[in-house]
């Protein structure tokens, strides 16, 4: 039996906001959270820009856990409570066993790493701290979702650059088809503002001096952000039962690899996993109202993922609204397509096409309707969230309205 699977709650935080709900306002409005980076202990950094949380939401995790957090594991338990509250689920010793969780994460631990580094060799320190291994673990966020919710089937991390957060998602869809689960907690997290992750992302000279302008022809770059995006999803069967709103269906789900190259992407390994996921979901080229693209702002990333969507939807590519929320908060690595996800959610909610922000110049080789500027109000029944990593790994999700 082929288990249908939907969304139940979402839940996040980033530079724009500290839950879904304003997140999504201001990627609706354009809002951008880029700026300079605050963080005074990125030392010889100032005048590098990025997309900060500047402060965190209340919350009332114990100390006992909080020692043993990094920054990225953190975020993503402060996303997935909130996605769980709006879900309206809860556990006991009954069922335990069939709630899960995955989640996607890029560069894993900055903080501790960072902090042992300094401490051992700059500072006096003879030893780690005594957490730093745990606290840096790719499965760490997802453990601190298993002890903070009370989850006991399903928990591993998923690593994969910036396609973390739907390759996390497309695994829990797995646990849920094949009958491992019935609720799986998914997303990515991701908190990479440390002095030595922004140094190797400045080595790759791909950072943007100002800000993110995905497709306009002056785009300069990427801007790295902060964040993490969870979502609840459920067998429909599981949501039906208990009553539960439900706000999305995933419809499908596109894999694939380029292999390519380490650093440059291809056309065709992304164009594959979109090729994949409407497949897998069952729908054509032309069912699809909106697509939230990969969109990073450097030159080559813009240009190869235009023509991948050609290839893929042909005439269609032009009627479709396309957007890139990063030009709002980012590029959130491990995070980046778990926020997406949540924009797609949102968009078939309020029938809203999130903008793309920032863009000032047409450029002829990015010529699709990527909804520059300003919002735009269209029946959105199919959604499509683009993530495609470095390394060339790809992943693709559909999203349904129900």
């Amino acid at each position: 039996m082929d288990r249908r699977v939907v969304i139940t709650g979402v839940g996040g935080l980033c530079g724009l906001g500290t839950d879904a709900a304003s997140m999504w306002k201001e990627m609706r409005e354009g809002r951008s959270a880029i700026g300079p980076i605050a963080n005074s202990e990125l030392h010889d950094l100032e005048g590098m820009t990025g997309a900060e949380i500047k402060a965190l939401p209340q919350h009332d995790i114990n100390r006992g856990h909080l020692i043993s957090m990094d920054r990225f594991s953190l975020l993503a338990v402060l996303a997935a409570r909130e996605a769980m509250r709006q879900a309206g689920l809860s556990w006991d010793e009954g069922n335990a066993h069939r709630f899960g969780a995955t989640v996607g994460v890029g560069f894993t631990g900055s903080y501790a790493t960072e902090q042992t580094y300094r401490s051992l060799l700059l500072g006096s320190a003879i030893r780690a701290e005594l957490f730093t291994g745990v606290k840096v673990m790719p499965s760490a966020a997802s453990v601190h979702l298993s002890l903070s919710l009370g989850l006991r089937g399903p928990v591993f991390g998923v690593t994969s650059a910036c396609a973390s957060a739907n390759h996390a998602i497309a695994s829990a869809v797995d646990q849920i088809k094949l009958g491992r689960a019935d609720v799986m907690v998914s997303g990515g997290s991701d908190a990479p503002f440390a002095w030595g992750v922004l140094k190797a992302w400045e080595a790759m000279r791909v950072l943007s001096p100002d800000t993110c302008r995905p497709f306009s022809a002056d785009r300069k770059g990427l801007v790295l952000g902060e964040g993490a995006g969870m979502a609840v999803l459920e067998s429909y069967e599981h949501a039906t039962r208990r009553g539960a709103t439900i706000l999305a269906e995933i419809a499908g789900v596109g894999l694939s690899a380029d292999a390519f190259h380490i650093a440059a992407p291809s056309v065709e390994g992304p164009a594959s996993a979109m090729r994949a996921c409407l497949a897998d979901a069952g729908l054509n080229a032309e069912d699809v109202d909106y697509l939230n693209a990969h969109g990073t702002g450097t030159k080559s990333n813009d240009q190869t993922e235009t023509a991948a969507i050609k290839r893929v939807f042909g005439n269609h590519a032009y009627s479709m609204s396309i957007s890139s929320t990063k030009s709002t908060h980012a590029h959130c690595l491990g995070a980046a397509s778990a926020l997406e996800m949540i924009a797609c959610v949102m968009a078939m909610q309020e029938d809203v096409v999130p903008l793309t922000a920032n863009y000032r110049e047409p450029d002829h080789a990015c010529d699709l309707d990527i909804t520059p500027n300003v919002p735009r109000e269209r029946k959105v029944r199919v959604a499509m969230s683009n993530a495609f990593a470095m390394g060339g790994t790809n992943a693709v999700l559909a999203f349904r309205q129900v």
